[in-house]
């Protein structure tokens, strides 16, 4: 179930919003825990059982270091610290083991059998395991991790009801696709909230504002990238656009996620944080990663980074530590080589600013640094995408007209024909990329009274008719994919 299904519009939230609203206290959580698991259950039911398995891990872990923390208190027994430490271990490697059987398992198959054929060309490749990845595993395993980390360091209390726990950690908002919410952001939230009718229909604005966003132009983008990438003739042109349009899809659809996840938080009193800032407006790519999956980005700040010394162990040590954190963050997003090289693609390039090119653009101005970030993250996108790296190396020909390629015109007309099909959602995905919205909000808070009524009626109709058009999309098209399912 996704939340630009018909099912979950209609259906689904319904249900849970007349329930939720009827219910006082602490019921609110048992009916948020009870529609998140049956959320859950929809796509993969079995796998249930391996949620479960996760936070059980994490809140007895939290459990035992409270005991220790209490006995301590009494006795003033030594060893605190080692022990403490012992459960956080034995916690963090079951989790990162269930992780990796589950997402990786046929990856490290995979090495093997490539191991084995540098060694031995006769020899019989071991089969694949063929495990299906668990939906949302990598976002909820990295939640649940958090608040044994942070319990360790003393920054969040125990959690005593497991029930509670297990709300925090499968609310259906973010379950399956992030933001990577943290324990300590939404602690007091899970005991005590409160949504008046102003908050409700703030978020229920930012879930349409998603919705709006996931449907009309991510879909859209992404049937244009899917033309271009089957095509079997495209010009040089039409190859950036087509990795063009294959950005905007994953940025608009996972963007679209986040403000749909933040919006229905809102709606029963949660306040997420932000996971994107637009990060194509980004004038460098130090800039763009920290305005891209913010959530992601910090918590390996958080709990890789700095534990691994940071930047407070001079520069080698800190060049060795980024390349961890995104070797980590590829391998996090697939169990493929591409997603490896992707990360170490962004590394590259956040090294080379680091040291070099930060201080040569400087001197360069916004828009010439604007084109800079978008030339560099158009290719890595494409090796996002490509989990079969030959495939990849063909579509990088088209980019440039090269081996294969070499006998394209750099222009033809099939440019002309993408995007003429496809310009008003072009036009409208590219300029929404920037912070126009914010911009605007500005203008209208320094407008007078009259003007600001007139313009939210105006904005409250238009809210309408997207939604009118964004249901007649899904009604009409089949073509609705969410790509962080993958992932």
């Amino acid at each position: 179930m996704v939340f630009s299904g018909l099912p979950f519009l209609f259906f689904f939230l319904p249900a849970f919003l007349l329930l939720y609203t009827m219910v006082r206290g602490r019921m609110k959580n048992i009916v948020l825990l009870l529609f998140s698991l049956f959320f859950y259950a929809w796509g993969e039911p079995v796998y249930i059982v391996l949620m479960l398995v996760t936070t059980l891990v994490d809140y007895t872990a939290g459990r035992l270091m409270g005991r220790l923390e209490e006995q301590a208190k009494g006795t003033g027994e030594d060893g605190l610290r080692r022990k403490r430490r012992f459960i956080l271990a034995c916690a963090v490697l079951i989790d990162l083991s269930l992780l990796g059987f589950f997402k990786y398992a046929d990856m490290a198959v995979r090495g093997v059998n490539a191991l084995m054929r540098l060694f031995s060309a006769e020899a019989l490749p071991l089969d694949l395991p063929g495990i299906a990845l668990p939906i949302g595993i990598s976002f909820y395993t990295f939640q649940s991790m958090s608040y044994t980390i942070d319990r360790y360091r003393g920054k969040v209390p125990v959690q005593k009801n497991y029930a509670d726990y297990l709300t925090y950690v499968s609310m259906f908002p973010q379950l399956i696709a992030g933001p990577i919410v943290r324990y300590a952001d939404v602690q007091r939230e899970l005991k005590e909230r409160h949504t008046d009718r102003e908050e409700f229909f703030l978020g229920f604005r930012r879930f349409l504002v998603g919705l709006f966003r996931k449907v009309l132009i991510a879909n859209r983008m992404g049937a244009l990238w899917d033309e271009i990438r089957l095509a079997e003739t495209v010009s040089v042109p039409a190859a950036w656009l087509g990795l063009l349009a294959f950005t905007l899809q994953i940025y608009y659809d996972f963007s679209a996620y986040s403000d749909m996840a933040i919006g229905l938080g809102r709606m029963m009193g949660f306040h997420f944080l932000e996971n994107f800032r637009y990060p194509l407006s980004a004038d460098s790519v130090t800039e763009f990663w920290r305005r891209w999956h913010i959530s992601l980005a910090t918590w390996f700040k958080d709990y890789v980074y700095i534990p691994l010394g940071g930047n407070r162990k001079g520069e080698r040590r800190q060049i060795f530590n980024m390349f961890v954190v995104f070797f980590l963050t590829g391998l996090w997003h697939g169990a493929f080589l591409n997603y490896i090289l992707w990360g170490l693609y962004q590394w590259v390039f956040l090294m080379l600013e680091k040291h070099f090119l930060l201080k040569k653009l400087s001197h360069w101005k916004k828009g010439l640094r604007h084109v800079y970030t978008i030339l560099i993250t158009l290719p890595g996108m494409g090796l996002f995408y490509f989990e079969d790296l030959s495939a990849f190396g063909a579509y990088i020909g088209k980019l440039f007209g090269t081996g294969a390629f070499r006998g394209n015109e750099v222009v033809t007309g099939d440019i002309l024909w993408y995007a003429g099909n496809y310009l008003p959602q072009l036009v409208i995905a590219c300029v929404f990329a920037f912070p126009l919205v914010p911009w605007l909000k500005m203008k209208i808070a320094s407008s007078g009274e009259s003007t600001q009524r007139a313009i939210y009626a105006i904005s409250a109709a238009a809210m309408v008719v997207f939604f009118l058009l964004s249901v007649a999309s899904l009604v009409r098209d089949t073509y609705n994919p969410f790509l962080y399912f993958r992932f």
